[in-house]
Protein backbone atom coordinates (compact mmCIF):
# COMPACT_ATOMS: atom_id res chain seq x y z
CA UNK A 1 0.00 0.00 0.00
CA UNK A 2 1.17 3.54 -0.94
CA UNK A 3 1.50 6.36 1.73
CA UNK A 4 -1.14 9.08 1.37
CA UNK A 5 0.03 12.58 1.31
CA UNK A 6 -1.56 14.71 3.91
CA UNK A 7 -1.60 18.74 2.70
CA UNK A 8 0.37 21.30 4.81
CA UNK A 9 -0.69 23.21 6.69
CA UNK A 10 -2.26 27.00 5.10
CA UNK A 11 0.80 29.08 5.46
CA UNK A 12 -0.01 33.13 4.89
CA UNK A 13 1.89 34.04 1.85
CA UNK A 14 1.29 37.76 2.43
CA UNK A 15 3.97 40.39 3.11
CA UNK A 16 3.03 42.37 6.45
CA UNK A 17 4.33 45.56 7.63
CA UNK A 18 5.63 45.96 11.09
CA UNK A 19 5.06 50.03 12.77
CA UNK A 20 6.40 50.75 15.85
CA UNK A 21 5.05 54.38 17.61
CA UNK A 22 8.39 56.22 18.36
CA UNK A 23 7.71 59.75 19.16
CA UNK A 24 4.86 61.69 20.80
CA UNK A 25 1.59 62.51 19.10
CA UNK A 26 1.39 65.41 20.89
CA UNK A 27 1.51 68.81 18.83
CA UNK A 28 1.06 66.87 15.99
CA UNK A 29 -1.95 67.79 13.43
CA UNK A 30 -5.57 66.01 14.34
CA UNK A 31 -5.48 64.65 11.14
CA UNK A 32 -1.89 63.09 11.62
CA UNK A 33 -3.45 61.77 15.32
CA UNK A 34 -6.34 60.22 13.14
CA UNK A 35 -4.30 58.44 10.93
CA UNK A 36 -2.23 56.91 14.13
CA UNK A 37 -5.49 55.45 15.90
CA UNK A 38 -6.29 53.81 11.91
CA UNK A 39 -2.89 52.28 12.36
CA UNK A 40 -4.10 50.90 16.08
CA UNK A 41 -1.15 52.77 17.51
CA UNK A 42 -2.60 54.33 20.63
CA UNK A 43 1.01 54.47 23.20
CA UNK A 44 4.84 54.82 22.46
CA UNK A 45 6.47 51.74 21.75
CA UNK A 46 3.47 50.04 20.58
CA UNK A 47 3.58 47.94 17.60
CA UNK A 48 1.17 46.71 15.63
CA UNK A 49 1.38 44.34 11.97
CA UNK A 50 -0.85 45.32 9.31
CA UNK A 51 -1.01 43.95 5.47
CA UNK A 52 1.18 45.50 3.03
CA UNK A 53 -1.46 46.56 0.85
CA UNK A 54 -0.56 50.86 -0.97
CA UNK A 55 -3.56 51.79 1.76
CA UNK A 56 -1.40 51.08 4.65
CA UNK A 57 1.62 52.56 2.94
CA UNK A 58 0.25 56.00 2.53
CA UNK A 59 -0.85 55.89 6.21
CA UNK A 60 2.58 54.97 6.64
CA UNK A 61 3.92 57.84 4.54
CA UNK A 62 1.91 60.39 6.21
CA UNK A 63 3.28 59.68 9.86
CA UNK A 64 6.11 58.06 8.49
CA UNK A 65 8.33 61.03 11.05
CA UNK A 66 6.73 59.40 14.31
CA UNK A 67 6.75 55.64 13.23
CA UNK A 68 9.76 53.25 12.94
CA UNK A 69 8.52 50.48 10.03
CA UNK A 70 10.15 47.02 9.51
CA UNK A 71 8.91 44.16 8.47
CA UNK A 72 7.12 41.50 11.28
Amino acid sequence: MGTVATPKSKQSTAQGVRVTLMRSPIGTPQSHRLVLRGLRLRHIRQTAVHPDTPQVRGLIKKVGYLLEVGKP
